[in-house]
């Protein structure tokens, strides 16, 4: 059975070590926006655009950033209210990230990882297997021989584990996610349905005019606190495993190719594309569709803008960027044509630079 939180106010501030203006007592059953918040509600303002909205939230009570309170509220006769002398109507909490604040919330009201621990009768489990008591197995799970499950773990339906498979504690695996054999999760993971981690790696040689494939006899490591999203796929190494460090964010419909290394709090969005033997280092940020080349070197703190094309190593950490921004067809004709005769006037501007040498003696 699901159950309701219901949260006072003051136990929210203690919980976020927030300074509270106005009613402490009111409970909290929910979080929504500012312009649709209700009574029993919280709701949040990172984003200065939405300060209009503030003196006619209805939210019982809203987090704000210190500079609003300086900005928008004064204190008179001891009790607080908005500078243009209207009452607040809601309580207020004041931290320094709001948008933290409100992210860190969202896990004491979200009843989606909620869960009974049970295994449920149509899972198949080798009897090697031991499942600690506070798990849950889902419908149609199977679980090979060897595998070892955490504390408080979830399988949910129809999941695929294949032999020699770790799973840390707290690690949620939704429906329909696929692990083949010798692979690592580490503890508080959540890996999205339709995620396949342990596909063989691309690799080929070529023998005459046909390919012969390398069989990939590596894993893959994940490691603690890691998110990847639905239907990304992450392929087993050749002979070492691909490793995804902590804290890492993978977003839906992603690929990472075989022995592929990433390092911790990196964040890749959908659709990104990272070849072979590639290290991506700690804390980079990858924009959507982007393509990263094989056997490169990604220095730490990278961010790259969507579809970027990365063919080289980058050494050096900073912002970077390749793909050009949608433009009337006309006119991006002219400006590819112009890109194509660059050689040829960088060529003819050799030549005037040399001349202008030789005439300057």
């Amino acid at each position: 059975m699901l159950t309701e939180t219901r949260l006072a106010i003051a136990e929210i501030a203690e919980i976020l070590e927030a300074k509270i203006i106005g009613d402490a007592s009111s409970e909290i059953s929910s979080l929504a926006t500012l312009q649709a918040a209700k009574t029993g509600q919280l709701a949040f303002l990172s984003n200065p655009v939405y300060k209009k909205h503030l003196a006619k939230s209805q939210a019982s009570a809203i987090i704000v950033a210190p500079d609003v309170v300086t900005e928008l509220f004064v204190e008179r006769g001891g009790s607080w209210q908005f500078v243009s002398g209207e009452p607040l109507q809601s309580t207020f909490l004041v931290l320094d990230n709001p948008y933290l604040g409100f992210a860190k919330l969202t896990h004491l009201f979200d009843t989606a990882y909620q869960f009974e621990p049970r295994i449920e009768t149509s899972a198949v489990i080798h009897p090697s297997v031991h499942v600690p008591d506070d798990c849950y197995i889902g419908h149609n799970a199977v679980i090979g021989e060897g595998c070892v499950l955490g504390r408080s773990v979830y399988i949910g339906a129809n999941v695929s584990i294949g032999v020699n498979c770790h799973i840390g504690d707290r690690t949620r695996l939704w429906a329909s996610v696929v692990l083949y054999s010798d692979i690592t999760l580490g503890q508080d993971c959540i890996i999205h349905s339709g995620v396949v981690i342990g596909s063989d790696g691309f690799g080929n040689a070529k023998d005459g005019e046909k390919w012969f494939k390398i069989a990939q006899l590596g894993g893959v490591t994940v490691g603690d606190n890691v998110e990847i999203g639905a239907n990304t796929t992450i392929d087993r190494g050749a002979l070492g495993d691909t490793i995804i460090g902590d804290g890492v964010r993978i977003d839906n419909q992603v690929q990472i190719a075989h022995n592929v290394v990433i390092g911790d709090d990196a964040a890749l969005a959908g659709c990104v594309g990272v070849a072979g033997s590639t290290t991506i280092g700690k804390r980079c940020v990858i924009g959507g569709a982007t393509g990263v080349g094989g056997h490169l070197d990604i220095a730490d703190d990278v961010y790259l803008t969507g579809m970027t094309m990365v063919t080289k190593s980058i050494k050096a950490p900073g912002l970077y960027s390749s793909g050009t921004g949608v433009e009337p067809n006309s006119k991006w004709r002219r400006m590819v044509a112009r890109m194509r005769s660059l050689d040829e006037f960088a060529k003819k501007l050799k030549s005037l630079e040399r001349k202008v040498d030789s005439l300057l003696g």
